[in-house]
């Protein structure tokens, strides 16, 4: 599809948003569009970056994601600080926390793409980012439906640096956290190496200043996962196969309410689409070229796709929910999910080498 013809049909759904939902709907579409145009437009990939490290010793990816979040936080933090009626992206150091991360780290690798990622790519029409949608889709409801049995393994509750130190001592501690980690990577990669290209930097910048309005439209930080389980949630209702009352997490009141409700209801759900929509315009310039892959290739990529969407749940989001949201609004679970994902991804990479990925 060309871009005109694209741009119309965005446009005529957000006049369908506007007139027959909500004009708050409406608007994060819009920014939901800025997400997926952003992250296709900069190529700007969570997983890419860490594998590039690993593989390249190339800190650009990186340093781009270390500027995004720095950038996140000094912007959400003292929002969180000075209006109590918006919310952190917080989860409890749990069980379900560590292995999700781990595992979650790891999947995305082999599945070449994270939560943000896997949409960006189907949006750009990457074939096996289109395959593996609906499966990261159905995992995550798996996991949803499971979260109750991982989280009696034991958890404490949550903790948010904003609620705990104030706004000033939160950023301050954020940023500082943040620094140490670019000295790391630093010395990690040795001298000589560019530390910033300008796509990851226009990319940390747009994706920054879009979270920030979807954090004061939504009243809660950017997320992913959510609005997968729930429509893998709505898929199995309609079907049959389900009974949200009978499952503890689905039977919760806010999210009982939510899967009675249309999708176009659920901010993270809108988003979503519109990050579908603004890598869809992006693609409509000049698809992307995707290597083809082998039936092993396609087997492994598509286990990794439904094992991601599960263990992003248990991990209470993926690399924008948990790792992003997380660590840019002071949620000391961000810094967990962070150091567990990248463990993750050191196996994954064994397990892309093994199977031939490219």
């Amino acid at each position: 599809m060309k871009r005109l013809p694209m741009a119309a049909a965005l446009a005529a759904f957000f006049i369908l948003l506007l007139w027959s939902v909500s004009v708050r709907q409406a608007v994060l579409f819009l920014v939901g569009i800025g997400f997926g145009a952003a992250l296709a437009g900069a190529r700007f990939g969570f997983t890419t970056g860490w594998r590039r490290l690993v593989e390249e010793r190339d800190p650009r990816g990186v340093y781009g994601q270390l500027l995004l979040l720095a950038l996140a936080a000094a912007l959400a933090i003292p929002l969180l600080g000075h209006y109590t009626e918006l919310h952190a992206a917080l989860g409890p150091p749990s069980v379900s926390l560590l292995v999700g991360a781990f595992v979650f780290g790891l999947a995305m690798q082999v599945a070449d793409g994270c939560g943000s990622g896997t949409l960006y790519k189907a949006g750009l029409g990457v074939p096996l980012n289109m395959a593996i949608l609906p499966l990261f889709a159905l995992g995550s409801f798996l996991g949803s439906v499971q979260m109750h049995d991982w989280l009696s393994l034991g958890q404490v509750q949550p903790v948010g640096l904003v609620q705990a130190w104030g706004a000033g001592p939160a950023l301050a501690a954020t940023l500082v956290a943040l620094g140490v980690l670019a000295v790391v990577v630093r010395l990690w990669v040795g001298p000589g190496k560019p530390l910033f290209e300008k796509r990851w930097v226009w990319g940390a910048v747009a994706l920054a200043a879009l979270a920030t309005v979807n954090l004061v439209i939504a009243g809660q930080p950017w997320g992913i996962v959510y609005g997968f389980g729930l429509w893998g949630a709505k898929g199995a209702q309609a079907l049959g196969l389900f009974d949200p009352a009978a499952n503890p997490f689905w039977g919760d009141a806010g999210n009982a309410q939510r899967l009675a409700q249309s999708a176009l209801l659920d901010v993270t759900s809108i988003t979503n689409i519109g990050l579908l929509g603004g890598a869809l315009w992006v693609s409509a310039r000049k698809p992307p070229s995707a290597k083809p892959l082998t039936s092993a290739q396609w087997a492994i990529g598509l286990a990794a796709g439904l094992v991601m969407g599960y263990s992003s749940r248990l991990a209470f989001g993926c690399n924008v929910g948990a790792m992003f949201s997380g660590i840019s609004t002071g949620s000391l679970h961000g810094w967990i999910w962070l150091p567990m994902a990248f463990l993750g991804t050191l196996v994954g990479l064994r397990v892309r080498r093994r199977f031939g990925f490219a």
